[in-house]
């Protein structure tokens, strides 16, 4: 099975214009029209089993209409041969940021995202410190933007550094830092980060990183926390398979980053929603 950890769609009404304004500011151009069919005609084309998806909130108010359809979306596909999975959404100025993770979990949602550059928000703040311990404390996978985003590139809201500093004081369970634990960012990432207890997800890194700062990175992290991703449609599925499998690592090791790992991490987190009384999913 492979498992994509990091995907995001938009809703019909408003994927063309969301591409257009995000292929704009970030000066990117996106390799799908950002539309739950595009993506699963894009894992039929690259033999992808199961998509993550994941939303951002970007405004507090915005918190129950995005959980709402990661929730219907969940149950669209629940069944489908080509599965979409997604996780919620919360913001860190959230009124009531429990009542809400309580929320996250009752929907079946099995984890979070957080981006700090659409939230306008330092990851070591502690809004999201205490999102990221209650989130852990209710079994939920948190998944953060890491590093630079290329919309945001002068002024970096998740550094090593901070996380770090997150780790030190949170120790949060189950945390994925997407883009290879920052993006551009990955000298310090293989410095200072790399080997701790968190997972790094692949999103964005195929023809951005070096062949040899990948393979250093995963050689001192180990595969067992890497995660296959691609931030589709800001990156393609066939190509970052393309070059996953490219590497010069072993068998056994890709096959755990491809779908394994994820695999496991899912169950975990599925295990521990049924058991708090979260919806089966």
């Amino acid at each position: 099975m492979v498992i994509d950890f990091h995907t995001h769609i938009f809703p019909e009404k408003i994927a063309a214009k969301t591409i257009a304004y995000l292929e704009q500011k970030a000066h990117i151009k996106a390799f799908g029209d950002g539309t739950k069919e595009g993506l699963v005609k894009s894992m039929e084309a690259a033999g992808v089993d199961v998509s993550v998806v994941l939303p951002v909130v970007t405004r507090p108010e915005q918190f129950h209409t995005i959980n709402e359809f990661a929730a219907k979306l969940n149950e669209k596909y629940r069944n489908r041969q080509k599965r979409l999975w997604s996780f919620g959404g919360i913001h860190p100025d959230s009124a009531d940021y429990k009542k809400e993770l309580r929320t996250i979990k009752r929907l079946g949602l099995l984890g979070i995202k957080l981006h700090p550059d659409y939230q306008d928000t330092r990851f070591d703040d502690i809004k999201y410190m205490r999102i990221l311990d209650y989130a852990s404390e209710l079994g939920l996978v948190s998944v953060v933007h890491a590093g630079v985003d290329v919309g945001f590139p002068d002024d970096v809201r998740c550094t090593p550094k901070r996380i770090c500093r997150v780790l030190d004081e949170v120790a949060p369970e189950n945390l994925v830092l997407a883009h290879y634990g920052s993006f551009n960012m990955w000298e310090e990432v293989d410095k200072i980060l790399a080997g701790r207890d968190v997972y790094l997800d692949t999103a964005f890194t195929a023809g951005q990183i070096e062949d040899e700062t990948f393979l250093n990175i995963l050689k001192k992290h180990g595969a067992d926390k890497i995660l296959f991703a691609t931030d589709s449609p800001w990156s393609g599925q066939k190509e970052t398979l393309a070059f996953l499998r490219g590497l010069a690592m072993d068998k056994k090791e890709l096959q755990k980053i491809l779908g394994q790992n994820a695999k496991k991490l899912i169950a975990q987190a599925f295990l521990t929603s049924v058991g708090q009384g979260g919806e089966t999913c």
